[in-house]
């Protein structure tokens, strides 16, 4: 909104601060933690007042999870507001990438806000049945990828690689569709304790912000061999937005946790990222970054699919923060490596723009 103010009435001196991205990055990672800090103890309490019993326990965890009960859900709402707020107000409007993350991240968020009430409602873990909600999330993600493809071709870039491209047509929209569903739902089943989400996907985002930057701007993208996006350097903004909602929610989320993200917020922000690295013709990379969620979905699928054939299991609980737990790490530690292990991985993923 003040960017199109900015462009259209001339604005000069410090005012003309706001053309510039790098500017309005910083400027919505201040605003989103500052509204999220304001807005978090009045809706935090009104969550707790709400859903009275908060979210359920699976009683089939970790014991110690059981001492979470009352704990409210849903707190990916307080994220949702501060992120989409200041994306609002410090973003490009007309650019159409602007508008498919946000349809994939307010559509996400909207399943995931539904499965969320139906396990309060119901006071049960099951929530929204599996199909429906992958079907839900296929069809919105499907729609943004239509529409990046529209924009920005079809085709898949190899990391690794010095400017090489594999044009894959039709196929595109069904690649891009499952990477931002995957990703959602990665995120969504790493959810599981007190801020083990949350930092990942900050990190995550900080290193998104600077490969849409990169790819945003021809004579970087052209230095570094990687694809060149006109107007892809814009979701650099909606990354810091996602940085500044993502720590207010982390100061109330910390351990013990005031609220939880529940599924609103962590099928929002997954698909979020997914979408972001699908406009940057970075998918890949994305799995290389966000390899900590990509390991915790790998670590259900493996354990349903060998349980379900032998009736043995690989871990000793998935997803594999459990397992761990399981191994008698407490969760501060269960948590603080793994933030570890993310920072690492993004640090490989950047490391891609280079290595070639």
């Amino acid at each position: 909104m003040l960017y199109w103010f900015a462009e259209h009435l001339g604005f000069t001196g410090l005012l003309n601060l706001i053309r510039y991205q790098s500017f309005r990055t910083g400027a919505a990672v201040a605003t989103a933690l500052f509204i999220g800090l304001v807005i978090g103890p009045k809706f935090i309490g009104w969550l707790r007042v709400r859903q009275g019993k908060g979210q359920p326990i699976r009683t089939d965890g970790p014991q110690s999870h059981l001492a979470k009960r009352g704990t409210p859900t849903m707190g990916g709402l307080m994220i949702l507001t501060a992120m989409t707020l200041s994306i609002l107000l410090w973003m490009d409007l007309s650019n159409p990438y602007v508008w498919a993350c946000l349809f994939v991240t307010l559509g996400f968020g909207a399943i995931g806000f539904l499965d969320d009430y139906d396990k309060v409602r119901k006071a049960t873990t099951a929530g929204v049945p599996a199909r429906v909600r992958l079907l839900l999330e296929f069809v919105i993600a499907g729609i943004a990828a239509w529409i990046i493809m529209g924009q920005n071709g079809a085709h898949l870039y190899l990391p690794f690689t010095s400017r090489e491209y594999y044009e894959i047509g039709w196929v595109y929209p069904i690649f891009a569709a499952f990477t931002i569903v995957a990703f959602g739902n990665a995120v969504n089943l790493t959810d599981g304790l007190d801020g083990l989400a949350t930092m990942p996907v900050i990190i995550a985002s900080v290193a998104f912000m600077v490969i849409v930057y990169l790819v945003g701007n021809a004579r970087f993208a052209h230095y570094l061999g990687i694809p060149h996006v006109p107007h892809a350097g814009e979701l650099a903004i909606l990354c810091g937005a996602v940085v500044g909602a993502g720590l207010a929610f982390l100061w109330y989320n910390a351990p013990p946790a005031a609220v939880f993200m529940g599924d609103t917020g962590s099928l929002a922000l997954g698909g979020a990222l997914g979408t972001i690295s699908v406009v940057a013709h970075h998918e890949i990379v994305l799995g290389i970054i966000g390899g900590l969620f990509v390991v915790e979905a790998l670590s259900v699928i493996v354990q349903v699919f060998w349980y379900k054939r032998t009736g043995r299991r690989v871990f000793r609980m998935a997803p594999i923060h459990h397992h761990f737990e399981q191994l008698g790490w407490s969760e501060p530690t269960v948590v603080i490596r793994f933030w570890i292990v993310s920072l690492v991985l993004a640090l490989a993923g950047l490391s891609t723009l280079k290595l070639r």
